[in-house]
């Protein structure tokens, strides 16, 4: 991981932007031109946000032998062969459940894969614990994120659906 360290005791000068998430699309988000120090650029207050939504919505790549027949492998080719003494692949495996069905006990599988994809932020320090909750619904798993800093008190709660009919290629199921 790369870092840009100031040369004097000014802060640091670039801070990752934060991403936003619509339940269907993460995209950047800009700063609006009335903002009073950085009038349309990207803004970056969200960080611990932004590092879940990366950990969670982005796919890792995965062992061949946990893939179903048809199914392609997804997420940063590099993590299948360029991942560094201590670091972990990106992103989680959730996208493997988008063929399954919502069976008894698929939670708890659920709930393991983003304490996986979520793990990086503990080993890095950001959190010192991480809660998953999934809760089976109609057509649907609602995944509650909560994450402890040092001291014992939450520094992040969200709330994440994770939709079939959207994973299984509907047309944009939750336009209106």
């Amino acid at each position: 991981m790369l870092k840009i360290i100031p040369v004097d005791d000014a802060e640091e000068p670039y801070r990752a932007p934060d991403l936003g998430w619509d339940g269907v699309v993460g995209d950047l988000i800009v700063n609006p031109l009335t903002h009073p120090d950085a009038p349309g650029d990207f803004r970056s207050e969200q960080g611990l946000a932004t590092q879940v939504l990366i950990c969670l919505m982005t796919d890792r790549r995965v062992e061949q032998s946990e893939l179903r027949d048809g199914d392609e492998n997804r997420g940063w080719f590099g993590d299948s062969f360029d991942v560094m003494d201590g670091e972990t692949p990106l992103g989680s495996r959730l996208w493997l459940l988008r063929r399954s069905a919502l069976y008894p006990g698929i939670e708890v599988k659920a709930e393991d894969y983003a304490r996986e994809a979520l793990q990086p932020l503990i080993d890095q320090g950001a959190a010192t614990r991480v809660d998953v909750t999934a809760t089976p619904g109609d057509n649907r798993l609602d995944l509650s994120v909560s994450l402890y800093g040092q001291n014992g008190s939450r520094i992040y709660s969200s709330q994440f659906e994770l939709l079939w009919r959207q994973i299984d290629g509907v047309a944009n199921p939750l336009a209106s």
